[in-house]
């Protein structure tokens, strides 16, 4: 899997929420500036050509749709940033960001509570 820019990973952000859209759609999804239609209009045909997106078309219209899940390209995106700055060790991954934002024991505890239930429902699915 490639890696997104930070433009092309704003349209999945909309697209991923809409499950479909035409261009316009994805123009109106953005919150502040807006970007031109054809600014949109070109950078989902880069994130087609890269096997992010595909459209089928509806008279002169492309119907957009992600090829990839929000959640595979989040396991992506981890399992790089594991394995570029932590050697590819979650608990280290973990210690950090534990560090960083001065997240208590119980707070840590909290944590993995949550990450068992969500294992277990996962593997109960």
């Amino acid at each position: 899997m490639k890696q997104l820019t930070k433009a092309e990973e704003q349209i999945m952000q909309i697209l991923w929420k809409l499950r479909e859209a035409i261009v316009k759609d994805v123009v109106e999804g953005f919150e502040d500036s807006k970007p031109a239609y054809t600014t949109v209009a070109t950078v989902l045909k880069v994130l087609e050509k890269k096997g992010f997106v595909s459209h089928r078309s509806i008279g002169n219209t492309h119907l957009f749709s992600p090829t990839i899940s929000k959640k595979d390209y989040a396991r992506y995106q981890i399992s790089t940033l594991v394995k570029n700055y932590f050697n590819g060790s979650f608990p280290r991954m973990a210690t950090f960001f534990a560090k960083e934002n001065n997240i208590s024991i119980k707070e840590l505890e909290e944590m993995l509570k949550q990450s068992e239930k969500e294992i277990k429902k996962e593997k109960e699915s």
